[in-house]
């Protein structure tokens, strides 16, 4: 099963990218097998967390078969190339940089950028990205993804980022968003995994209850 492959198939099984922004590497492996114990398989460890590319290299041996591991806040080519070296496999980013896409491609990771009008959606796809991450999705409207939707390829997945809980995932249930980033509402720096776990599940739960 190729890679991409891999992260579709993630991706309908549970469509939460869970993002471990502040993750620390001491953590990082009770933490990731909580999510996976939960049902989430994607998981993200943004740059800007503390020794992020060990969390990673953790998070990708351990997990192995089991979970698809990657970056967040992913902002140059020599990011890409870190990620890489460290194992991750999925290349995450708040912005669209044709340079990050096509060295995610060129390195066969996943590419995932972050977009917000059609002008960035047509860039991304046409850099040959792998799915749309709307961001910031606060600003995102149902009436938004209608819209955006109406104009973009029908194979342009979207993702949406930022603002999404358990108490708001279900409004999304029959939209064309296929998965979402969801990061504060199902992890904060200081958390068991006991605690991540159970986050997990009310989002997992709210989700199929929708």
């Amino acid at each position: 099963m190729t890679l991409l492959n891999r992260f579709n198939t993630a991706l309908s099984q549970q469509p939460i990218i869970a993002i471990l922004r502040g993750l620390r590497p001491d953590a990082a492996l009770e933490i990731g097998e909580a999510l996976v114990a939960a049902g989430i398989t994607i998981l993200e460890v943004p740059l800007n967390s503390p020794q992020p590319l060990e969390s990673i290299a953790i998070l990708a041996k351990a997990l192995n078969g089991r979970a698809l591991v990657g970056a967040g806040t992913v902002l140059s080519p020599e990011n890409v190339q870190a990620v890489h070296n460290a194992g991750g496999e999925l290349v995450i980013s708040p912005n669209m940089n044709p340079r990050v896409i096509a060295e995610t491609k060129a390195l066969g990771l996943i590419s995932l950028p972050g977009i917000f009008t059609p002008t960035e959606a047509f860039a991304a796809l046409s850099a040959d990205a792998d799915a749309l991450k709307i961001f910031p999705g606060e600003l995102a409207s149902p009436a938004y993804v209608k819209a955006i939707t109406a104009v973009l390829p029908k194979e342009a997945r979207l993702l949406l980022v930022g603002g999404v809980s358990a108490d708001t995932i279900g409004q999304w249930k029959n939209s064309p968003i296929a998965g979402f980033g969801i990061g504060s509402s199902l992890f904060k720096p200081g958390l068991s995994p006991a605690e991540v776990g159970a986050s997990a599940a009310r989002l997992i739960a709210a989700w199929q209850a929708a």
